[in-house]
């Protein structure tokens, strides 16, 4: 792994307006930068990111049969009680899901580090999926890169044969997003890209236009009831809001599916280790209510799993909500000293997770983490997200890859 300048393509800036991609700076930097690219050998990508995630998502899954037939976990993990069984119900039924990101800490060497599950609502998907490639065919038709590289990247063919494993050949999808941010909507356009060519009617909706029919069914603006919706709005939310009494009766098929609500939160990481202890792609991680109890001498369920891990912690941890998004509440500690916040604290009122410190390498003052990207059951692709900080947030740059060797 090795962070490579490259020559950026003559008058790009125009060629991402001229494919909708309107966010590519962001509050006055990059957001999208090629000035530079991580190469990755053949051997990295397939031995070190795409097995282990694939792995990484079973074990997930395996998470998941756990939580939802246990009340321990479903309270631990902020499930409304009034919607364990609406939880609990997906996933006996088996309702398919469609994407998810892990982001991992990575250098080139060794076993990538899971630092958290982007399972409900991820986006980058557009640029790791549509722009990133490309760059990678513009780049090597340009000679900028050799003849002989590559991209793992095969998220939108991926798209396609899930959605068509997921839904009936006609089938009208929704798909609902903030209409007023750029990001969420090159989402859902990317999503609907890939239903249609998958032989799927879709139809784009604004959440705040979504409501509810006589009968008590979700409709769009144009009183169509929607029978099946991709919905970039976290369930976290949608379990609190003032339609979640409706979800359940409304029969509307949700795209993540209520499931997904166990692992869209950082919850799921201490029992995957709880699951899963000393698996190389994890980190110790605990509930910081269980930290503390076993620091005062309580013994507690987890006391004897904290206390092979408290070396490792005391070295390095990062605290993190339960619930936040886009690297807010994230605290890190190393050697008792706190040594990085993230200055929106908006999330921080939620129960914490404490992880151990995974370091990331550092590419000319730049920090990358790792995104790989989950279709159905299997990793499909990569996105590399960048910052000055050890924190990621909204505006990190996104890098392209390629793979050489």
């Amino acid at each position: 792994m090795q962070k490579i300048t490259v020559a950026e393509r003559p008058g790009w800036r125009d060629r991402a307006a001229e494919v909708g991609f309107t966010f590519a700076d962001m509050g006055g930097e990059p957001y999208w930068d090629e000035t530079s690219a991580y190469r990755f050998t053949l051997r990295q990508i397939e031995d070190d990111i795409e097995d282990p995630s694939t792995e990484l998502h079973d074990m997930c899954r395996q998470a998941v049969a756990h939580a939802v037939t246990s009340e321990e976990w479903m309270t631990r993990l902020e499930i409304p009680r009034p919607h364990w069984d609406f939880v609990e119900r997906s996933w006996a039924n088996g309702e398919p899901e469609l994407y998810g990101r892990f982001d991992l800490a990575y250098d080139g060497s060794g076993p990538a580090k899971l630092l958290e599950y982007n399972a409900d609502t991820p986006t980058s998907l557009y640029e790791s999926a549509a722009f990133q490639w490309l760059w990678f065919e513009e780049s090597r038709d340009a000679g900028t890169l050799g003849p002989n590289t590559d991209q793992f990247n095969t998220i939108h063919e991926a798209l396609v044969e899930r959605w068509a494993e997921i839904a009936a050949q006609g089938e009208d999808i929704h798909f609902a997003a903030d209409r007023d941010n750029p990001e969420d909507f090159a989402t859902v356009e990317a999503m609907a890209w890939a239903a249609r060519e998958a032989g799927l009617g879709a139809h784009f909706t604004a959440l705040a236009d979504i409501g509810l029919s006589e009968d008590g069914q979700f409709a769009d603006d144009r009183d169509r009831v929607i029978g099946t919706l991709f919905k970039l709005y976290p369930w976290e939310d949608m379990l609190r809001d003032d339609f979640a009494a409706n979800l359940q009766p409304s029969q509307t098929r949700f795209i993540e599916p209520p499931w997904k609500a166990v692992l869209s939160n950082k919850g799921i990481l201490p029992l995957l280790w709880q699951m899963f202890p000393d698996h190389p792609n994890l980190l110790p991680a605990f509930f910081a209510a269980d930290l503390d109890a076993a620091r005062r001498g309580e013994r507690g369920d987890f006391a004897d799993a904290i206390a092979l891990a408290e070396p490792l912690l005391r070295r390095g941890h990062v605290t993190k909500p339960v619930f936040s998004r886009e690297g807010a509440g994230v605290v890190i500690t190393e050697n008792g000293h706190e040594t990085e916040r993230a200055p929106d604290e908006s999330y921080s009122h939620h129960p914490q997770v404490v992880q151990a410190l995974a370091p990331l390498p550092d590419f000319d003052g730049f920090h990358p983490v790792l995104g790989a990207w989950i279709l159905g059951l299997r990793c499909a692709g990569l996105g590399v997200r960048e910052d000055r900080t050890r924190i990621t947030h909204n505006l990190s740059r996104f890098k392209p890859h390629f793979i050489e060797g």
